[in-house]
């Protein structure tokens, strides 16, 4: 029974090497993010003065100090290494910081993430995927940067490549992820468009997955599939063939969503009119299950 035991205890002693975290929150180990790597996610997720970011697994907390230092952000970092932990705080106080950002010695699937407009996360893809339901709580128009790991089935709204000369591990180089939290748009809705000199019910019935919207638009007695149709934060766009003076003309339309209410524009032919629809019937935004069983 000797042999088994070394063996556990070899196993145990190379985690601890690599230096995990937590099971809870990780199976990883600790990985600084490349400067270059940090500036081009504040770049990406556009964060400003008006910013509450949160960085998970926050490490020596550079994120969340730099967010402040550079771009007046404010916020916290989450850590389960105290050590590390320590190490954020005092940079923070050396640079003056202490009333813009704290840290947490914690686990991050513990932490309320309700005041973020900022999420950054380096923990891989198995904790990007157990934290999806939590993110898509969040108010819509929410940024989520990840470093390296995607969502899987939740394609990112942007994705940019960075140059990474001297990475520890893989390519050198470094995939930044852009999601922006999308408020629910699925349902029905309904809005009157002039067609010569009388008024038309018009509507679009959206399924919504993640961002991204499908279905069809058009009138009573034609519609179309919608095309290019998703949910950028309130933001709602589409657009689709629809009758106009017996011919299938192109309507492109963007707005804002606001409970049952999208404002916005709608061009045809190069011509802007604005754009009101009003909800009829809700439907369900699909989300769907983030760990396979």
């Amino acid at each position: 029974m000797v042999a088994p035991f070394r063996y556990v205890f070899v196993f145990i002693a190379f985690f601890l090497l690599l230096g995990v975290r937590s099971a809870s929150a990780a199976d990883a180990p600790y990985v600084q993010t490349p400067w270059n790597v940090v500036e081009a996610m504040f770049k990406m997720g556009s964060v400003g003065p008006n910013d509450f970011l949160i960085d998970l697994g926050s490490g020596d907390g550079r994120i969340v100090i730099a967010a402040a230092a550079k771009h007046g952000a404010r916020g916290f970092g989450v850590e389960l290494d105290p050590n590390l932990v320590n190490t954020a705080r005092r940079e923070a106080e050396r640079q003056g910081l202490k009333d813009r950002v704290t840290f947490l010695a914690d686990d991050l699937f513990f932490v309320d993430l309700s005041k973020a407009t900022v999420i950054t996360v380096y923990m891989g893809e198995g904790v990007n995927l157990r934290l999806r339901p939590s993110l898509f709580k969040l108010k819509p128009g929410t940024r989520v940067l990840s470093h390296d790991f995607d969502m899987a089935q939740w394609q990112p709204d942007e994705k940019l490549t960075v140059p990474v000369p001297n990475k520890p591990y893989g390519a050198p180089r470094s995939d930044v992820f852009l999601w922006v939290i999308p408020a629910d748009a699925s349902g029905r809705w309904q809005w009157q468009a002039a067609s010569s000199a009388t008024a038309v019910e018009h509507s679009v019935v959206y399924e919504q997955m993640f961002q991204m919207l499908s279905g069809s638009a058009g009138t009573a007695a034609r519609s179309a599939p919608v095309q290019n149709a998703r949910v950028r934060g309130d933001t709602v766009s589409f657009a689709a063939l629809i009758e106009r003076d017996g011919r299938a003309v192109r309507h492109e339309f963007s707005g804002r969503l606001q409970g049952d209410v999208i404002e916005g524009r709608v061009t045809v032919e190069g011509v802007q009119t604005p754009w009101r629809a009003t909800r009829t019937a809700r439907g369900k935004m699909t989300i769907e299950s983030p760990v396979a069983n």
